[in-house]
């Protein structure tokens, strides 16, 4: 309980550090970790169908051997996604938020948007002329690698993983979990560390107050605020999930579920065998993306430590490493040794980390009463940290506008005409 305490108290900073905009990297102590590179490659179960090289020019002449024009298809047609949603950071400094996804996702590409909620990668890609075989190869080796889906996801969703995918990110050094740590303290929040039970609407004349219940290891206690936001999921298959006394009609909760990912940290030798490399001194690959087949991973890198010194190197292929295999269920022994020709430990981890997305989830919405916000709508849209960081935002901004009875910074249309008049 005191984890889930300090994940809801670590959200509600990036609320809050997202409401001030003040929230860079180096205001909070942050610096970004050192790269190490590596060669990536993708493996279908019998053969690598792709593999990367050290030269750039050389592994564009492979895409475009193998595929021909499909990945500058796929590329422009991320790009015109990404553009259109980077609106969203102008929209905000100008103070405009939205009631829901619906109408956020309008206000970036119109119907255009809200429709790729609604039909897949697959279909979307299709249309802009990338092959079958791109998207089978490259396409839903990405998406298995990050949302644990295959290609017939939701459009809006795989744009932002592909766009990931795409390079350009970083990581923080010392492990990204301190930035909510960072953002936590840069707010200085009064936390209390306690699991949140039930949230009931007072009965009070004009603004709402709510009654919040917590239980932590000195017992139950509770606390009454105008404002409430939740930053956890609230859907069916949740057991953790809030309950709400008191409101009529009652509180919807998202008709879906989430999607559970494994990963299991490996330390140990590597079977190159398995991946055709009989001599693991020849093996050039650090992180292997998987397509359909192989089933029983996803994907599976060779990690760096989260401080990495200036004499920091991988192991070489034949040294003991530390790999990271992403599955759809907990390895079996047999799986391991088809993996690796022996190891000395394996740590296992697993969690709801994102929705299953799907083109029949209806989108949810961010106010779920007056002066109630729910953070974690968006994700059922797409499932990333700037899309949270996002979201973060816009309920900062709806309950500021509420509050202070600005309607006329909530849910407006055609803003990038009001954007462009109000420079």
């Amino acid at each position: 309980m005191a984890h889930a305490a300090r994940l809801l108290a670590a959200l509600a900073a990036l609320l809050a550090a997202a409401a001030t905009g003040d929230a860079r990297p180096s205001k909070i102590g942050l610096r970004h970790r050192r790269e190490v590179g590596g060669r990536s490659a993708i493996f279908n179960g019998e053969n690598f169908v792709l593999e990367e090289t050290d030269w750039y020019l050389l592994n564009l002449f492979r895409l475009w051997w193998h595929y021909g024009i499909s990945f500058l298809r796929l590329q422009m047609w991320v790009e015109e996604v990404m553009e259109k949603f980077m609106r969203i950071y102008k929209y905000q400094a100008h103070g405009y938020a939205f009631s829901g996804v619906e109408e956020l996702l309008y206000s970036l590409g119109e119907s255009a948007f809200v429709n790729m909620t609604q039909r897949s990668v697959a279909e979307s890609l299709l249309q802009v002329g990338v092959t079958q075989r791109f998207i089978d190869d490259v396409v839903s080796a990405v998406l298995r690698a990050s949302y644990g889906q295959s290609a017939a996801m939701p459009a809006f969703a795989g744009a932002m993983s592909l766009a990931g995918a795409q390079g350009s990110l970083w990581s923080v050094e010392g492990g990204n979990k301190l930035v909510c740590s960072g953002l936590l303290k840069l707010t200085k929040a009064n936390v209390i560390h306690a699991t949140v039970t039930t949230v009931t609407l007072q009965p009070t004349e004009g603004k709402p107050l709510y009654r919040v219940r917590y239980e932590n290891e000195a017992g139950t206690g509770s606390d009454n605020y105008d404002i409430v936001v939740i930053a956890t999921p609230l859907h069916l298959d949740n057991s953790s999930t809030i309950a709400f006394e008191g409101f009529d009609p009652p509180i919807d909760v998202v008709q879906g579920s989430f999607q559970p990912t494994i990963v299991s940290l490996v330390h140990g030798y590597l079977n190159s065998s398995y991946f055709g490399f009989p001599d693991p001194k020849l093996f050039p690959f650090a992180n292997i993306l998987t397509t359909d087949f192989p089933t029983f991973f996803c994907a599976l890198d060779n990690i760096c430590p989260v401080n990495i010194s200036a004499s920091f190197r991988r192991k070489q292929p034949q040294e003991a490493a530390v790999w990271r295999v992403q599955s759809p269920q907990p390895l079996l022994r047999s799986q391991l040794k088809t993996l690796f020709r022996s190891y000395y430990s394996v740590q296992t981890a697993e969690w709801q980390a994102h929705p299953v997305h799907s083109p029949h989830t209806p989108l949810p919405r961010f106010t779920l009463h007056d002066q109630l916000f729910h953070l974690n709508a968006l994700e059922w849209a797409a499932s990333s940290v700037e899309v949270t960081a996002v979201a973060a935002k816009n309920v900062a901004l709806l309950a500021f506008n509420r509050w202070y009875q600005d309607l006329d910074k909530i849910d407006q249309k055609d803003l990038m005409h009001k954007v462009k008049t109000e420079l």
